[in-house]
């Protein structure tokens, strides 16, 4: 049997239940972690405020670690309150020891006053965070005036305050609740500030009015180091972390007279209102309305217009076409440019014949010009886009032209959802040879799961290459599957089982999404 990834928590009780070590058991229940409570402080508090606070003796602190290390590592640390600088020094000691032994991932949360106004940080002890353990920090996650505490300057903007704390060495950065101080954001959105190897954007999803949220940051980092744990990047674990949050904020409850413990519970993973946006900068994402159009169905990709042209005269043919075409070598801007322009103007004449959708991939400004009425573009080329380009896809969309995006991870998910697309690709379902790519498969299991999140139509990509495999597809809920080398030489000769084979994938009984999808990042 499969033991759960152990983490650990260094951090304080709280006599009220609600937020420290009694938050962070109640997170790492929900995602299915084991989670070894480590007592750095003791406070005496309540709902309204904390009447005293003990700090754990170095020594003790050092003997709780030393009697975790050989029976229960971790693969992640998370800390809350501390209570000196002495206990930051033993924690950074530790974590350098149990590095020699293997990866180890720290979340720091600074945690230095409590919401009721009580200080839990001294000069000294904020020096060790900057000291200790931001250069040895995978992930910290400050509130706004954390962070302003932490660089001791409240004179910059919240992208620019992560930027300085990863110059401090921290791997990573989550800014909660970054739009707090940030007028021009929705206060209909909870925005949090994300600057990771791999994403920066505001992290956003619908406020929750309510006036329990105690222990939203410890639930926050604890959220986030189990999903490390898991095996998950920093900007996915992220998302999972503001989703298992937000579900937290919802089910918060009174108890006492002041502000009751949020709540964090499992189920977080398979509700589709819990998808964050991600921004793709610093402008805070505009909570677009969804968009469910056709279903993409039997979708082939082709890289010439003799290709489609064979595909299209087989009769029953796909339900939408790709033209996905690489500029040769050897050729200079003005015939690549007409070559292409002639490629989709003919393409475009036969697909419609057909009363298929043609799709044009990477390309979209010379696809507009040569009048087409589909695109789908790649993450990499999103982050290429200036303002004038959004405004010109925009204008394109206003105008009817549907627009797909490609996405292999949970944040590349939730910043094509952002953009409120016409279809979100899944992919490598199965390993691929056409590309080179770091993504391992997401499999079967993380195509339902996208099926059933995403909130635009989802069509499978990637090492399909038997009929049975599109079956597959077909069969978890995605609305489309890729057929590309599956193909072969003569689609007349293929296409009749492709079809076939969507079709019987549609009859099968769908699958329920898994819990979590698994991690597609090393």
């Amino acid at each position: 049997m499969n033991q759960p990834p152990v983490i650990w928590s260094v951090a304080g009780t709280d006599s009220g239940g609600g937020a420290g070590l009694s938050a962070d058991q109640r997170t790492a229940d929900a995602l299915g972690v084991h989670l070894c409570p480590v007592v750095a402080a003791v406070t005496a508090q309540n709902t309204v405020a904390v009447t005293h606070i003990h700090t754990t003796p170095p020594e003790l602190l050092d003997a709780q670690l030393a009697a975790l290390a050989d029976d229960l590592p971790p693969r992640a640390i998370k800390t809350g309150l501390l209570g000196s600088a002495a206990n930051a020094r033993v924690l950074a000691r530790w974590v350098d020891r149990l590095r020699e032994r293997g990866p180890l991932a720290l979340v720091v949360d600074p945690v230095l006053r409590a919401s009721t106004g009580a200080a839990f940080a001294d000069a000294e002890l904020l020096a060790a965070y900057r000291n200790e353990l931001l250069p040895r920090s995978t992930v910290i996650t400050p509130n706004q005036r954390e962070a302003q505490a932490l660089l001791g300057t409240a004179d910059q903007d919240v992208p620019a305050q992560a930027g300085a704390l990863r110059a401090l060495g921290a791997q990573a950065v989550c800014i909660t609740g970054g739009d707090a101080a940030t007028p021009a954001l929705s206060r209909t959105l909870s925005h949090d500030w994300l600057d990771t190897p791999h994403a920066r954007g505001w992290l956003a999803l619908p406020r929750v009015d309510t006036p329990h949220h105690h222990g939203t940051g410890c639930t926050f980092a604890s959220a986030l180091a189990a999903a490390l744990a898991l095996g998950w990047v920093a900007a996915d674990a992220a998302v999972l972390a503001k989703m298992a949050t937000t579900h937290a904020l919802r089910h918060a409850r009174a108890v006492g007279s002041g502000a009751g413990p949020v709540v964090a519970r499992a189920g977080f993973g398979t509700d589709p209102t819990l998808l964050p946006r991600l921004s793709l900068g610093y402008q805070p994402v505009a909570w677009r309305a969804t968009r469910r159009g056709r279903d993409p169905g039997l979708y082939a990709i082709v890289n010439s217009a003799e290709r489609a042209e064979a595909v299209l005269r087989v009769r029953p043919t796909v339900d939408t076409l790709q033209l996905r075409m690489k500029r040769p070598t050897h050729i200079d801007d003005t015939r690549w440019s007409q070559q292409l322009h002639d490629a989709i103007v003919r393409s475009q004449r036969a697909a419609d014949a057909a009363g298929v959708t043609l799709v044009v991939n990477d390309h979209w400004h010379t696809a507009l010009r040569a009048g087409a009425r589909a695109l789908h573009l790649g993450q990499e080329d999103l982050l290429t886009l200036t303002p004038a380009d959004h405004a010109t896809l925009q204008a394109a969309r206003d105008r009817g032209v549907e627009l797909g995006l490609s996405s292999h991870s949970l944040w590349e998910l939730c910043r094509a959802a952002a953009l409120a697309p016409d279809l979100i690709a899944c992919g490598p379902i199965w390993p691929t040879t056409t590309k080179n790519m770091p993504w391992h498969p997401q499999g079967l299991d993380n195509l339902a799961w996208w099926a059933h999140m995403a909130p635009a139509p989802v069509v499978g990509i990637g090492g399909v290459l038997e009929p049975g495999q599109l079956a597959d597809i077909a069969a978890t809920g995605a609305a489309g599957g890729c057929v590309v080398r599956g193909l072969g030489k003569d689609p007349v000769l293929t296409l009749p089982a492709w079809r076939a084979a969507w079709r019987k994938g549609l009859a099968r009984r769908k699958p329920p999404p898994p819990e979590l999808p698994h991690p597609t990042l090393a």
